[in-house]
């Protein structure tokens, strides 16, 4: 059922993005990645999320199955973030003339990259499975703690050059023309189910993994 309401979702989504006009004219075509770059940014702070709790979880229950399930989690979320940077490179590369600017927002992601890839790091390093599981987990909860700044604060503390107003204004009102929402609102149920979909068959496989090994 979700794999055939996705399917169904992302054809949608895939089909109106590029039958519709170009979502800002002056960028022109371009500007058809938003639907792909802001639903990919929102599922990378979703997976860190998912990934923190599920940490929370495993301190508590000392439940290995937690900790597939975080490290899954936060696994997905680096890609996705690392996705959100790509995608948000080209967008640079046409509006900004230039795919790196040192801007606040690719700053912070940036940040956030080493973070997260410091987090597996981490858990290269250490062989044992329960010291693993635990420091992981302290480290995804500090981690998380800095999502929330790096991506919504730090960017509109600081001038940037990136459009704050996108989706919505400062009075949190939808910024979107009805064509736009109706393919922007679709991608982001789309996409968040396949978060949900690949996490789950991450799960699976990082835990058959673990009952072969013991």
């Amino acid at each position: 059922m979700w794999k055939a309401l996705l399917f169904l979702i992302m054809s949608y989504v895939i089909i109106s993005a590029y039958l519709n006009p170009a979502p800002q004219q002056s960028l022109g075509e371009v500007s058809r990645i938003f639907y792909f770059h802001v639903p990919v940014a929102w599922v990378s702070v979703l997976a860190f999320l998912v990934s923190m709790l599920n940490a929370v979880r495993y301190l508590k229950t000392r439940d290995m199955f937690y900790d597939v399930k975080s490290s899954s989690a936060a696994q997905i979320g680096l890609l996705f973030a690392f996705l959100a940077t790509v995608s948000g490179s080209i967008w640079a590369s046409v509006s900004w003339g230039s795919y790196w600017n040192w801007d606040p927002r690719q700053v912070s992601i940036f940040i956030l990259l080493l973070i997260y890839g410091a987090y597996f790091a981490l858990r290269s390093a250490i062989m044992e499975n329960e010291k693993k599981a635990t420091l992981s987990a302290v480290y995804s909860i500090l981690s998380f703690i800095t999502v929330p700044f790096l991506i919504f604060v730090i960017p509109r503390v600081f001038q940037s050059l990136h459009p704050a107003t996108s989706v919505v204004n400062e009075n949190l009102k939808i910024q979107m023309s009805a064509k736009v929402s109706l393919v922007f609102f679709p991608a982001l149920i789309g996409f968040t189910i396949l978060f949900f979909w690949i996490w789950s068959l991450q799960v699976k496989i990082f835990s058959l993994a673990l009952k072969k090994g013991g």
